[in-house]
Parts: C-alpha cells; structure tokens; sequence
C-alpha cells in the first residue's frame, strides 16, 4: 500500500520502487503507471520539504544559461548594450537594472523571478 513518505528510509523505498516501475514497459492508463505517478508525486512534494533548493544568484544562472545555449559571455555585451556594463555586471560592481532584466528574461529566458532576486555587489 502506497502511503504518504514520513522519513528517510520510506523515501529511499519509493525511489527504488519508482526506478523498478520506471524500467518495466509500463503502459499508459494501468496500474502500474498510476502507481509510478502516485509515487512520482509523493517522492516531489517529500523532496521540496526536506531538500529544498533555492533560487541561484541572478548572476550564476545568467552564466549557466549562456553556457546553455553554447554563447560566449560576449554575448552578454550585446544583450546588455556595452562590454563595460557587461563586465560591470558579472564582476559584481553594477546590479541588474530592470530594463537588463527584460532584456535577459527575453533573450535568454532566464525567469524574471530569478533575475529579480535581491544580492549584494560583489557577493558572487
């Protein structure tokens, strides 16, 4: 019987149990694949209580996001208007303006919320 995860242990079952069903043929619509999606569930909401994850720093995931999508940080320059304000940026010693965030939310679709994200210059 499938039950809500109260710890560790239960935890580390479902995930085997999940990985078990995950490398069966199961078909759409049978019992199994509403099992592997109950689990599916109950493993997610176990894990952003016990493991959250918080938001990166505004300027970590405009790094990751250009090595993404294979850009040099360069490119940055060009979203951003000048080589200046973009290395301003990345060393820490301008912050995001609004209209920048725009323009990286557009170009790069980099969530807002992520842009937006309070930090100290040259905390990175």
């Amino acid at each position: 019987m499938i039950r809500p995860i109260k710890n560790k242990k239960q935890h580390q079952q479902y995930l085997k149990m999940a990985y078990d069903l995950m490398q069966e043929n199961v078909k759409a619509n049978s019992i199994e694949s509403d099992k592997l999606e109950l689990l599916g569930i109950l493993i997610e909401q176990y894990e952003l209580k016990h493991f959250p994850i918080d938001p990166p720093h505004p300027i970590q995931a405009i790094l990751f996001r250009l090595e993404q999508m294979g850009l040099k940080k360069s490119e940055l320059s060009r979203i951003l208007g000048t080589r200046s304000r973009a290395s301003e940026i990345l060393n820490g010693k301008r912050k995001l303006s609004l209209s920048m965030i725009r323009r990286l939310n557009k170009e790069l679709n980099i969530p807002a919320e992520i842009l937006i994200k309070e930090y100290e210059l040259q905390s990175i």
